[in-house]
């Protein structure tokens, strides 16, 4: 087969495709009830409803009613008169007996008795009917002897995606090979498919999956017989490939609600970022349901110190509530204190309703500034009042809750993106005793009496009653549920994000002219003299780093050790660069939460046995032979350091009795993916890197090692080691500065574009860095230059341990010793990781260039 007739081939099997999703429609006829004079009181109060959730409704169908006309009759109803049975004000009214009505549009239709007395006892029916773009074509019959290929069979809404589910990547049943070439195109009609709902987006998904399975088996069989069944095959794949969208980001799936749907709010940690230590929300004397219930966490979730439990907060989409009262309890001096406790540590209350945390929007002072979001509410606040030095704490027990959504307009569904509240202190007052249904006189819905400030207060004191009660408002949005994070995630200071980038680069430009006057000019010059000496007169007066030829791949004193922390750094740069990636792509989404924490982990798991690999490949080239014990020192030196500091922190959580200490079966995950996953994969890639052969030195290495000359004062080994590690801190300074903040003053950071550009940024002025005080190193006739690389470009990390001294005592506002033992010891942890990274990329940059160099000049 040609190439024109193949690419014809190609094109007419797209016109069939694509006539397979826009072909028309032709109704069909569904006798309401499934049979013969349904339409009458059911045997079960919801028997019509449930027959019509097991049919699926398109534009163009009719509904049939049969039903004796002299004593019934259909009448088509508004939303609110179907929940009400009010017959006054019908639609459309039909008397005739045999009643047909034709679906013209999607959305909610809604059918009741016009008989006194039926709609209450069940005879009523509510039909929702899809647009054809969400609907597939009935099945046809084909024709005898012919391959049999069925269109998909229609999914009910009850299997579409529920909330909260992962969404994966769709692949149909062909090779992968055959969908590599077409993932540009698929990631560009993604972007255009963006401004399309997600709910299509999702129906088309399920539907292109299914038309794949069934269209692509047949042709599988073709395949297999000829030369042309075959090239079909390939075309069919490519162009589903195309044509299907087949990636969400970023990984949860929306759930739809119809008003009146009950939705369900869900508390988490108390936060406080005085103390940094989490608590339960159940761990102050808050409302509580009958039943606590705890949500599954993910790994990171419970090393971030959440507790997602259920609360008495609930909801009616679209349904306006106020003063709804959630309960009443009386204080004691037990329960006082710890209300008290957590007001004057400044705790704030973390709640989350479809995925989304709860903020306090916030104006700021300036003109014409956005508003910005504070995670969660305080859970009160403490008051000194002017002329006394009497301290009165008062508590938010009134919460006036926003509920923003975005309404789907053709099935009048919506979909929840804002989640907003402002809390008050009210002291609730009420006539007699109290009985759980008494009508409050400082907020009254009855009497439309709202709570707008917090007056008069609700103080927190011993045998004192305090009522909690909530609002809850619902606003229309022009926000789609794709773009609802953004305003979480609004950065209004990029500016100062482009000047650290741009300040990075001055740094990389200022170290990449220096490397190229050295590789063009000094090296180039001095590789061209040496290689035109031939006498020996000559040789004998060489100066420069040449003269090292015969010591600067000599083995280094501890070189197990420093095999050890190269290993552990490819290890590091492996997990940094992947999730990196991912998290530039969105799969790392705040939405999901302690995802990023949970990847890390995950990555550096599984990046041993590369960190196995790089320590045995160093090892051999050190001439050692006993590669299982680097194996095991790579294995057990930087996570045991790592995981006795967590250790000993995690048990000062536990005597705080904090949300946030690790529990028991958090802890034997973390031992098993060390012991039972990183471990063996460390083994495995020593085990391959030892296989390999040895790398063999540019020169050869005398036996008796050459005197270094005395160095003077700026040559010495501290002074460039200090100098060294300036640069790359410059570079990533501003940056750190926001990710501290994201982190011990619990706010977003979700610039990892930003943080990319600032890490390949970091790789090259380490990389640059070391390479330059290297050379200059070797002029001076000093050999010693493996440990000098590594920590040349690592010792960075000293001043990122001294940028955290300074944010500790000018950011934040920890009061408390544990708490700032548990700041130190993280920033530890981080800066002892940071030094073996950039260490590493240190070492290897200056490793590649020494074996350059070397392997350019002829050597006697």
């Amino acid at each position: 087969m040609g190439p024109t007739r193949f690419f014809l081939l190609c094109f007419i099997t797209g016109l069939v495709l694509f006539s397979m999703n826009f072909d028309a429609h032709e109704g069909a006829e569904f006798l309401v009830g499934g049979k013969e004079n349904s339409w009458l009181i059911p045997t079960s109060p919801n028997g019509l409803n449930e027959w019509a959730e097991k049919e699926r409704f398109k534009v163009g169908d009719v509904l049939v009613f049969k039903y004796d006309s002299k004593t019934d009759s259909v009448l088509e109803v508004e939303e609110g008169d179907y929940k009400k049975c009010y017959k006054m004000k019908p639609i459309h009214e039909y008397h005739d007996g045999n009643t047909t009505v034709k679906i013209n549009e999607s959305g909610a239709f809604f059918f009741i008795s016009g008989a006194n007395g039926h709609c209450e006892k069940g005879e009523k029916l509510e039909v929702k009917v899809l647009s054809q773009k969400h609907s597939s074509p009935p099945p046809a019959l084909p024709p005898k002897d012919s391959p049999t290929i069925f269109p998909p069979p229609a999914l009910t809404p009850a299997e579409s995606p529920k909330s909260g589910s992962d969404v994966r990547v769709i692949v149909s049943s062909s090779p992968l090979i055959f969908l590599i070439p077409n993932l540009v195109q698929v990631f560009a009609i993604k972007t255009k498919l963006n401004t399309q709902t997600e709910e299509r987006e999702r129906d088309s998904i399920t539907d292109l999956k299914i038309r794949s399975e069934a269209f692509i088996s047949p042709l599988h069989d073709m395949a297999n017989r000829s030369r042309l069944g075959l090239h079909i095959w390939i075309c069919a794949v490519l162009l589903l490939s195309i044509h299907g969208h087949s990636f969400y980001l970023p990984g949860v799936a929306p759930q739809d609600f119809f008003k009146g749907d009950t939705l369900r709010v869900k508390v988490n940690k108390l936060a406080s970022t005085k103390t940094q230590l989490p608590y339960s929300y159940y761990s102050i004397p808050y409302c509580a349901p009958n039943k606590i219930v705890d949500s599954a966490e993910n790994l990171g979730e419970v090393l971030r110190g959440d507790r997602i439990e259920n609360s008495p907060y609930e909801f009616q989409m679209r349904v306006p509530q106020m003063c709804n009262v959630v309960c009443r309890i009386v204080l004691n001096e037990k329960t006082a204190k710890e209300f008290k406790e957590k007001i004057d540590d400044e705790y704030r209350v973390n709640m989350i309703l479809d995925n989304l945390p709860l903020v306090v929007p916030m104006t700021r002072l300036e003109k014409d500034s956005p508003i910005i979001y504070q995670h969660g509410f305080f859970v009160g606040r403490k008051v000194q009042y002017a002329g006394t030095k009497e301290e009165k704490y008062f508590i938010n027990n009134h919460l006036t809750f926003t509920v923003k959504y975005h309404r789907d307009t053709q099935t009048d569904s919506a979909r929840i993106v804002g989640f907003e509240v402002s809390a008050f202190s009210v002291k609730h007052q009420y006539d007699g005793d109290w009985t759980g249904k008494n009508r409050l006189t400082t907020c009254d819905a009855h009497a439309k009496r709202m709570v707008t400030s917090s007056d008069p207060p609700q103080e927190v004191e011993n045998k004192k009653e305090i009522i909690f009660t909530y609002d809850v408002d619902f606003q229309e949005s022009d926000i789609k549920w794709a773009s609802r994070w953004d305003t979480y995630l609004l950065m209004a200071d990029d500016q100062v994000h482009w000047f650290s980038i741009v300040n990075s680069l001055m740094i990389v430009l200022f170290l990449s002219g220096m490397v190229a006057m050295i590789m063009l000019r000094t090296l180039y010059r001095d590789i061209s003299k040496y290689n035109q000496l031939e006498t020996q007169e000559e040789a004998q007066e060489e100066t420069g780093w040449k003269l090292v030829h015969g010591d600067v791949f000599r083995p280094p004193v501890n070189s197990d050790l420093l095999c050890v922390y190269v290993g552990t750094g490819v290890q590091f740069f492996g997990m940094i660069l992947i999730a990196m990636i991912f998290a530039v792509l969105g799969f790392l989404s705040p939405s999901n939460r302690g995802g990023l924490m949970t990847a890390l982990l995950i990555l550096w798991v599984l990046m041993g046995i590369f960190g196995g690999y790089a320590s045995a490949r160093l090892y051999k080239a050190f001439k050692g032979t006993e590669w299982k014990s680097i194996t095991l020192k790579t294995a057990f030196m930087f996570p045991g350091v790592a995981f006795s500091i967590f250790f000993v922190l995690n048990a000062l959580i536990w005597g705080e009795k904090s949300s946030g200490a690790v529990p028991f079966g958090t802890m034997f995950a973390l031992v098993f993916l060390w012991f039972g996953i990183s471990v063996p994969l460390v083994f495995v890639g020593s085990y391959i890197g030892f296989k390999k052969p040895a790398l063999e030195d540019p020169v050869k290495t005398n036996k008796i090692p050459r005197q270094i000359p005395e160095q003077a004062w700026y040559m010495s080994s501290a002074f460039s080691i200090l100098i060294g590690g300036i640069l790359p801190f410059g570079a990533v300074f501003i940056e750190l500065f926001f990710i501290l903040t994201s982190i011990w003053l619990q706010q977003f950071y979700y610039i990892f574009g930003f943080l990319f550009i600032v890490f390949v940024i970091l790789i090259v002025t380490c990389a640059e860095i070391t390479i330059v005080l290297c050379y200059f190193q070797l002029c001076s006739e000093d050999y010693h230059w493996w440990w000098r690389s590594y920590l040349t470009s690592g010792s960075s990390a000293l001043y990122l341990f001294l940028y955290t001294i300074f944010y500790f005592f000018t950011k934040l506002n920890i009061t408390r010793p544990v708490s700032g033992i548990l700041y130190f010891g993280y920033m530890l942890i981080a800066s002892y990781a940071f030094f073996v990274l950039t260490g590493t990329i240190g070492f290897y940059a200056c490793f590649w260039f020494t074996r350059l160099i070397y392997s350019s000049v002829k050597i006697d």
